[in-house]
């Protein structure tokens, strides 16, 4: 078993700092959008729906917009154990975008065959995961309010800002927390 990370929540300036240049005075950058830490309740129903759960995003996805979703990486990084990736999914039928999302994960806990099927980008990380078996645990840790900056506005492909919501969460592998992630949620259509 590797060691176990320090990290036992996801820090949004740590995840957003992997791809974009943090502001002199700290916190997270412009480009990336506002954002204000909610409670469940305050959540619309629909987003309340997609992100208020401890599974994984891209199930809960497929599900919320009946159909299959592909990943579209933006970015990565590799930092010695470390990969890191900027995403945007999009459903299979109709090609809408319905995530972004920033994940950072610790090689070391996958097995060598799901590790190569990660890198390989072709997969979202949830599909992966679960069609290996690996036994993780999913850990929502924080709910948010989102004014899009201009990266994120692209990101959905905006004609303007609109708010959005996400969430911050883990994934732990028995009892140590191996994956970081940011999952934004498009605008749904009832709302644009």
């Amino acid at each position: 078993m590797p060691e176990n990370p320090a990290v036992e929540s996801p820090d949004l300036a740590t995840l957003a700092a992997l791809f974009y240049q943090a502001p002199a005075g700290g916190g997270l950058p412009a480009e990336l959008g506002r954002f204000e830490r909610v409670a469940e309740e305050s959540l619309p129903a629909g987003e309340r729906e997609l992100l208020a759960h401890h599974s994984h995003m891209t199930v809960a996805m497929e599900r919320f917009h009946a159909s299959p979703v592909d990943v579209e990486v933006l970015d990565r990084r590799t930092d010695g154990k470390h990969y890191s990736r900027k995403i945007r999914l999009r459903t299979q039928r109709g090609g809408r975008v319905v995530q972004f999302g920033i994940v950072r994960l610790n090689l070391d806990y996958l097995a060598p065959d799901v590790r190569e099927e990660v890198v390989s980008e072709r997969t979202p990380l949830g599909r992966v995961l679960i069609n290996h078996g690996v036994l993780m645990q999913v850990r929502l840790t924080a709910l948010w309010r989102i004014m899009p900056g201009p990266d994120l506005c692209r990101g959905f492909e905006l004609a303007e800002p609109t708010v959005l919501y996400g969430r911050t969460a883990m994934i732990d592998f028995e009892t140590a927390p191996a994956i970081e992630l940011l999952e934004i949620s498009a605008p749904l259509a009832s709302q644009q």
